[in-house]
């Protein structure tokens, strides 16, 4: 039987709604969401590839009762009289990791939430997308055409909050249906511990070389060659956060690498690079030919690694092989025992133990057997749920059985 096309979802059910700029109108906003009932579905858009910091531009709610709520956090950046009218109900978000940073940032925090793609990724489902969730789930399509916009843009376009109110639309219908499924599969417990962890998670730590992200970093062969791209990097870091301009817009990450390796030895070599030959980076040519300079000055001892640390003492996989044969086996067993759960639990293996863990216990496997892994394993960070289900694999694989 030929499955039903989705039915376009192209309004709002109440139509697109006038978005909240003043602080009489949050007032009712957030009265109206304190009237509300059941869980809130919470969105946020951010400039991301615009700007170089990733605060929220806009933020959307909807609840029974309520109806949907858009808020434009320029004029109103301190938005926790309204987080604090819903703190009770729980928050329905899709990916809350990547929303949950700029959220807290106009002081908005979940006391508990539902994450509608984790709940995807624990179900085993390929596609966790929104749009093709909602679309498998609940028969409808969403229009994504607007997801990379610049959402600072001022005044935003109604198409464009038209789908920011369609992003929260369905969001709740969502939340049940999966809750649904966790129900029927057993995992609702493991559903829980996670969402728990999501929303009781503090801010990561920066990255200590930040720069050592840099598209393209694997084709520097010398250490010198490292610190010029450290160079370029972080002149090109002070002018992105200063201007507040996504980093790649003042130069992209392939213009560091042809520099660099380009290896010009004046300025006026520099701008003959094709990348560089454009007026913008003429403009800036002379401060990107300072970093380079103070790059190639640098004593030796001042050069960076070739590789990055991580504060562990634990290499790269590539070298394991070479720096201990028998953590690199160790670690080839406990990567097959895992994809052989996750496989078994239907769930993506990186949701089943995260992936720097299980190479920490491969690494320097702990004492004392299944006890010592589960000890290892809670201490690393790891859901109760997580270790019940990987201990026992894991203890064998690290031949402490």
């Amino acid at each position: 039987m030929d499955t039903p096309s989705p039915v376009p979802l192209l309004h709002p059910s109440e139509g697109t709604p006038t978005v909240t700029v003043t602080s009489t109108q949050l007032q009712v906003a957030l009265e109206a969401m304190r009237a509300g009932s059941g869980p809130v579905a919470i969105d946020a858009e951010r400039a991301s590839g615009y700007r170089y910091t990733a605060r929220a531009y806009l933020v959307q709610m909807r609840r029974a009762g309520a109806g949907t709520l858009i808020v434009d956090p320029v004029p109103l950046p301190d938005l926790s009289r309204l987080g604090a009218a819903v703190q009770d109900a729980e928050w329905v978000l899709h990916a809350a990791s990547q929303d949950l940073p700029c959220l807290a940032g106009v002081g908005m925090r979940p006391v508990t939430l539902f994450d509608t793609e984790l709940a995807g990724r624990l179900l085993g489902h390929e596609r966790v997308g929104l749009g093709a969730m909602i679309e498998r789930i609940l028969g409808f399509s969403l229009e994504k055409g607007h997801s990379a916009v610049d959402w600072s843009t001022r005044p935003l376009p109604e198409p464009w909050l038209r789908y920011a109110a369609l992003d929260v639309e369905l969001l709740i219908e969502l939340r049940h249906a999966l809750a649904e499924e966790l129900d029927e599969q057993g995992k609702q417990e493991w559903a829980r511990q996670e969402f728990a962890a999501l929303a009781a998670a503090t801010p990561r730590e920066p990255r200590a070389e930040p720069w050592r992200r840099t598209s393209g970093i694997h084709r520097a062969r010398t250490r010198r060659q490292l610190a010029a791209i450290r160079s370029l990097w972080l002149a090109r870091d002070d002018i992105a956060r200063r201007r507040d301009i996504a980093p790649g817009r003042v130069l992209p990450d392939s213009s560091i690498m042809e520099a660099v390796l380009g290896a010009p030895l004046s300025e006026e070599e520099l701008v003959k690079l094709p990348v560089f030959s454009g007026p913008r980076q003429r403009r800036n040519a002379g401060r990107w030919w300072q970093a380079l300079s103070a790059a190639a000055t640098l004593a030796d001892s001042a050069l960076p690694a070739l590789s990055a640390g991580n504060g562990e003492g634990i290499p790269p996989p590539g070298k394991w092989a070479e720096r201990d044969p028998a953590a690199a086996a160790r670690l080839v067993q406990v990567r097959t025992a895992l994809n052989a759960l996750a496989e078994q639990h239907r769930l993506p293996v990186e949701n089943l133990l995260e992936p720097a863990l299980s190479r920490r216990l491969a690494w320097a496997p702990p004492q004392d057997g299944e006890a010592g892994v589960r000890t290892a394993l809670a201490e690393g960070g790891a859901r109760l749920w997580q270790i019940d289900l990987t201990a026992r694999a894991l203890t064998v694989a690290l031949g402490d059985d």
